[in-house]
């Protein structure tokens, strides 16, 4: 899929909000093919993100594991 969406679970450091989001804004340019929306659609992009990046932030905070936390670089955005 999008190879820029990175794992966001388990990991050290900690995910944060504006990275869900911004994984949330790869998966809608993905599977939109807008890199940017024109004005008429603009609205419907920028709501679709929001609501996948508050889905996805509310996921990563109710799974559950054991095991230990993979060790991750954050990448130079």
């Amino acid at each position: 899929m999008c190879r820029s969406i990175h794992t966001l679970y388990n990991v050290e450091p900690a995910a944060g909000e504006e990275e869900a989001r911004a994984a949330a804004l790869q998966y809608v340019r993905k599977i939109s093919g807008y890199r940017k929306p024109s004005q008429a659609n603009e609205a419907a992009f920028e709501r679709a993100v929001d609501e996948i990046a508050a889905i996805s932030w509310r996921l990563l905070g109710e799974l559950e594991t054991g095991a230990p936390a993979r060790v991750r670089e954050r990448e130079h955005a």
